[in-house]
């Protein structure tokens, strides 16, 4: 610094000044050990909220089943009116709330989907990287409480690690993946509740409409209740 003015491009000044104030963003618990384990993780995990940010740009009311921390929550608030995010987890859902900024209000829930479903009604609900972690013997109840407070014409989008993948996960990975599916048999179990199910597969942080056991991931865009 040389006085009172600052060596550096002009057009930073606002934004340090600003980020000065509020103080450091916080990735929260789960999305910080990823980051401090595998940091390229946290690109592939970012462009699945993307995918499904942009899917439901300008729904009115959408609900993330399994937020976690709500790290990648943000970038779905950005594009929807609004966001009721739940996880049964308490100390996820404590990183949560530290996390959170008032630029994007997310409202936050505890709520366990073995239970019954989420209190209210939504235009469009998601979980990402959830389904895996349900027992199989569970999966048709899990997935009846996540569609029962849709709207009719309402939009849910479902995104797991494919079975194929697994051969490459991590320790940490396997421990908890007791449910993960072909493209096929996610495509087949989404259609025993929607009339349309679109498929899309997923490597690294790239969408796709390629091959199904190629893909390292799977997301199935489903739409028309039954």
């Amino acid at each position: 610094m040389s006085g009172n003015k600052r060596e550096g491009e002009a057009q930073y000044e606002e934004l340090i000044a600003q980020m000065r104030q509020l103080g450091p963003e916080k990735l929260g618990v789960m999305t910080g050990w990823g980051w401090y384990d595998d940091p390229k993780r946290l690109v592939f995990t970012l462009s699945r909220y993307k995918f499904v940010a942009k899917m439901l740009e300008d729904s009115e009311h959408v609900l993330e089943v399994g937020c976690g921390d709500a790290f990648g929550t943000r970038i779905v608030a950005q594009s929807v009116k609004k966001v009721t995010a739940v996880d049964f987890d308490p100390e996820l859902l404590e990183s949560a709330a530290e996390i959170m900024r008032p630029k994007y209000p997310i409202v936050i829930k505890r709520h366990d989907m073995m239970a019954g479903p989420v209190d209210g009604q939504y235009s469009a609900a998601y979980c990402m990287d959830v389904l895996e972690h349900i027992q199989p013997q569970h999966e048709d109840t899990f997935m009846r409480n996540l569609v029962a407070p849709l709207v009719e014409e309402g939009v849910c989008i479902v995104g797991t690690p494919s079975l194929e993948s697994q051969a490459y996960a991590s320790k940490f990975s396997k421990m908890g993946h007791v449910n993960c599916k072909t493209q096929k048999a996610l495509r087949d179990f989404m259609r025993v509740f929607f009339q349309n199910v679109f498929m899309f597969s997923m490597n690294d942080e790239v969408v796709h409409t390629g091959y199904g056991k190629m893909a390292h991931y799977n997301l199935a865009l489903c739409c028309g209740r039954k």
